[in-house]
């Protein structure tokens, strides 16, 4: 029997009991990636993922590499040493060999962790798979754990953004959703400064090669851009972490990264916030969130104000604002409810002057969000004077 007439000694499991067996069955059983994450070359990923290894081996785990690439960095180089390395699979192309790693040959021996280098990594054509991440799957799939390597420029949301900085195009690219499923993601960070001198010391590329990267590529201004995107990226993850995990006790999460929010009405106050607050998000590479809360008395609405709420909301979906709508009771009850579960940082609020009643004032709205969610910055834009 089946359904809500099942026996109650039928302990077989449902279909939708196998289901769930089955999935937790294959993520126990596929393994983890870690993944080193650097603004650029040089900032020392592979020797971070290196001294990883040796602490696991020293620990008794059974570890291999599948894949480094010390690019002659002596010091990197040395921390080979002690670790088991599997040979490399040779292809031939174009009349010159190259060395990509043995996927199978990985597979086959079976180790509890791979150490894989540079996960953007486009192999050779001819190779089973495209892509190196792919291989990396492949290895996730067959139960062994990977730590791997990675630069923010490679990400596919991040490479035209790191072109146009640059001026070096990013043929490397890695898919976000890549890295975004990784278990672990380490930000091997270093100032601007720092990093160049590691290259004026020789610790990163030849010496032929050392001063055209500083003059080119590793510019200060360069690597600044490169270091605030990586940052950004990393803490955009965590904030994700953060509302996944949800609030503890009564108070929510913070978030860690911007989050701009801009109450919408009918007025021309409204223009003004979306304005300011699309210049914020720009500003923080932030999402922009347009808030319209619906009460009973805003239904009863005139057409004249309808239409102009409606063109305020045209023009925020011109800045790129999500629109978010919500019926309650009173606009600041339901405005708080949006920035609470949305995580808002800032809010653009329309300003409107509010005249007291025989000595009476309720409280401004921005007094209540400020009451409830003290963390908000809250901004006030007036409407702004039009030429004559």
């Amino acid at each position: 029997m089946s359904g809500p007439e099942r026996d109650a000694f039928d302990v077989r499991p449902t279909a939708e009991e196998m289901l769930a067996r089955t999935r937790a069955e294959t993520e126990s059983t596929r393994g983890r990636l870690r993944v080193y994450l650097g603004m650029a070359p040089g900032v020392g990923k592979t020797y971070k993922m290196l001294e990883e290894a040796h602490r696991r081996v020293e620990r008794g785990t059974d570890v291999v590499v599948g894949f480094v690439e010390p690019h002659g960095r002596i010091h990197t180089v040395a921390l080979l040493d002690g670790l088991e390395i599997l040979p490399r699979r040779r292809v031939e192309y174009r009349g010159v060999v190259i060395e990509e790693m043995d996927t199978d040959a990985v597979i086959a021996r079976h180790p509890t962790v791979a150490v894989v280098d540079e996960l953007a990594h486009t192999n050779v054509p001819g190779s089973p798979r495209e892509k190196r991440w792919q291989d990396v799957e492949a290895i996730r799939d067959a139960g062994i754990h990977v730590i791997s390597t990675c630069n923010v420029q490679h990400l596919e949301s991040i490479a035209d953004a790191v072109a146009t900085i640059t001026g070096a195009p990013v043929n490397e690219r890695l898919p976000d959703d890549v890295l975004a499923a990784a278990d672990e993601i380490e930000l091997v960070d270093m100032s601007p400064h720092a990093l160049r001198q590691r290259m004026r010391h020789g610790n990163v590329y030849p010496p032929e090669r050392t001063q055209v990267a500083l003059d080119r590529f590793f510019t200060e201004p360069n690597l600044t851009a490169l270091r605030e995107i990586a940052l950004r990226f990393v803490a955009q993850t965590v904030d994700e972490e953060l509302a996944e995990i949800g609030p503890t006790g009564t108070a929510a999460r913070p978030s860690v990264t911007d989050r701009i929010a801009v109450a919408v009405d009918e007025s021309g106050a409204s223009r003004s916030a979306l304005r300011r607050g699309a210049t914020l998000a720009s500003a923080f590479h932030a999402p922009l969130l347009a808030v319209v809360v619906e009460t009973p008395e805003g239904e009863r609405r005139s057409f004249d104000r309808e239409r102009d709420l409606r063109e305020n909301l045209d023009y925020a979906e011109d800045l790129g604002a999500e629109v978010v709508r919500i019926m309650a009771a009173r606009p600041g009850s339901g405005l708080i409810e949006v920035l609470r579960r949305r995580r808002a940082t800032h809010l653009m609020l329309p300003y409107h002057e509010v005249r007291a009643m025989a000595g009476f004032r309720r409280p401004s709205l921005a007094e209540e969000v400020l009451r409830e969610l003290p963390s908000v910055e809250v901004h006030l834009v007036a409407e702004e004077e039009r030429p004559r």
